[in-house]
């Protein structure tokens, strides 16, 4: 019984996977092609095309099918019979095994375009009906069984011998490997290695993994092939390695020509972005004077050149890409375009912000600026944000645009390389005389360190308030000193003064109406330490 149920399993069959013109086999079955083929260990035998009375070929298939299921040892031990008979008014050769009919093979069968006579087309179909009687002998062969089960365990100890000295090799190569880095040794540079560390030891290990992959092909194909009821998926693997290996060979080759031109055109736009970088070098250092373009824009307009010129090149080269029409790359390109249109809203706005902020020249990197409430040093102008260095050591970060749309106040753009102007108010009653509050004002500047000594201080008289004065004060800072520490400086000088000379700095708000006028006299208009200029002559 349970040779029959092999026997069943094993022996022939009608499939969908292959077909025959007339008793050869053809490359591209259709469907009724596919029900009118018989095959054994789905190996293409013959294709039945002549219709007998009411019997079409696919029942006449069916038939056979029957009748070979019927088959036993005995029979499949005895050799194929071919006999020639004339039948249905065709000249024929009936095929029969111990006895039994297997099948008939008439004229009606056979294909014009094979070019075979009746004979030749039977010796065909007898030797591939021979052929895997054969190999349905094998497996009521006791010693054949044996030796393929003793093929395979030794098959497998190999495989695992294998396995071990593939592991064992991969944890000699990374101990050497790994001594070699410790001592700084190989030819990746040393400040390569915190990131990559014993490259050469996992490209090892990944050479040893494909290489027990193909070992376990291999040795699987060969274990199917020993027995006779897996034969077929033994030969399955190895038709399917050899077709996958042709493909990627042909891919491969037939890709040459198009990676050949993506590598020209490549090289043409570094070759274009190398003349460019020259080219703004030259208006950076002032050496070229180019129409709209400045030194400070040039670090901005090489990279979005260098953008530009890439997409291009990208666009130009993306049809000659390998598989760039194939359904996996059409998938990346609509799920990058989904990203960037639901994401590039806020990036673009930002983005475009900051090309503003570049080409107007408002700011550069090392300005004091302020902007809002943030005052302080730009620390970087960024594609999406500003930076700004704060008097509390502070790093802010303001997006572009919001730096776009307010007001921005460049207290360096003027000097460019030198100190920052420094402004501060004082609001001074009317009983104190204009000119001492200057000549004060002047000496707590003259005080300060950090002020530039060459330029002389300035006062101004900004508002005549209802109760009181307001004074600005205005000094140059020296190139590098601290805005926020020369102020507060400043400020203590300025206290000091004022009260050495007994001058309260005060806005008076009157409640009353003061019984006399709140004025200065002329003689206390150059009180100390204002002094009173020369008469001329």
């Amino acid at each position: 019984m349970i040779r029959s149920l092999l026997f069943l399993l094993a022996w022939i069959s009608l499939t969908t996977a292959c077909g025959l013109q007339a008793a050869e086999p053809r490359q591209l079955p259709s469907e009724q092609d596919k029900a009118r083929t018989v095959y054994i260990f789905h190996h293409p035998i013959v294709m039945l095309q002549a219709k007998f009375g009411l019997t079409t070929p696919e029942e006449r298939v069916l038939r056979i099918r029957q009748t070979l299921r019927s088959l036993n040892e005995d029979d499949i031990r005895q050799p194929v019979q071919v006999t020639a008979i004339t039948r249905y008014n065709q000249h024929g050769r009936l095929f029969t095994l111990n006895g039994k009919v297997l099948m008939l093979l008439t004229e009606g069968d056979l294909d014009e375009g094979d070019d075979l006579t009746l004979d030749q087309a039977a010796q065909r179909v007898l030797a591939r009906f021979d052929e895997q009687r054969n190999s349905l002998k094998d497996q009521y062969s006791s010693s054949y069984l044996a030796t393929a089960a003793v093929k395979t365990l030794a098959g497998t100890l190999a495989l695992g011998l294998l396995f071990y000295g593939a592991f064992k090799s991969w944890k000699k190569v990374k101990q050497y490997f790994d001594a070699r880095v410790s001592r700084k040794k190989g030819l990746i540079p040393a400040k390569w290695r915190e990131f990559l560390g014993a490259i050469e030891s996992y490209l090892y290990g990944l050479l040893m993994v494909l290489l027990g992959i193909a070992a376990f092909y291999v040795w699987l194909s060969w274990i199917f092939r020993l027995f006779p009821w897996t034969r077929v998926w033994g030969e399955s693997l190895g038709d399917w390695s050899i077709n996958v290996a042709q493909k990627i060979a042909l891919s491969i080759v037939s890709a040459f020509p198009g990676l050949l031109i993506v590598l020209i055109i490549f090289l043409i736009t570094a070759f274009i972005l190398k003349l460019l970088k020259i080219l703004l070098t030259r208006v950076e250092a002032r050496k070229m004077m180019v129409p709209g373009l400045h030194p400070e824009t040039v670090g901005a307009t090489r990279k979005l050149i260098s953008v530009m010129v890439w997409l291009f090149a990208l666009s130009a080269a993306y049809p000659f890409l390998p598989g760039a029409n194939s359904v996996a790359f059409k998938g990346i390109s609509v799920f990058f375009g989904l990203m960037l249109t639901l994401g590039s809203a806020g990036v673009m706005n930002h983005a475009m912000s900051g090309l503003v902020l570049t080409y107007s020249r408002a700011l550069r990197k090392g300005d004091v600026i302020r902007i809002g409430d943030n005052e302080g040093l730009v620390n970087e102008v960024g594609m999406l944000a500003t930076k700004i260095l704060t008097r509390e050591n502070y790093i802010v970060t303001v997006p572009n645009a919001v730096v776009v749309s307010g007001k921005i106040t460049n207290l360096s753009a003027q000097n460019p390389g030198g100190g920052v102007n420094l402004t501060t108010s004082v609001t001074i009653g009317y009983d104190t005389p204009w000119r001492q509050v200057h000549a004060m004002l002047e000496l707590a500047a003259k005080r300060t360190q950090g002020i530039e000594p060459n330029t002389p201080p300035l006062v101004r008289q900004l508002n005549l308030m209802d109760w009181y004065i307001a004074y600005e004060l205005q000094v140059r800072l020296r190139p590098g000193e601290s805005l926020a520490g020369v102020k507060s400086e400043l400020h203590s000088h300025i206290q000091d003064v004022f009260n050495e000379f007994n001058v309260q700095i005060m806005s008076p708000n009157f409640v009353n109406q003061p019984e006399g006028a709140v004025m200065v006299t002329p003689e206390n208009w150059f009180a100390a330490p204002a002094a009173q200029p020369e008469k001329p002559l």
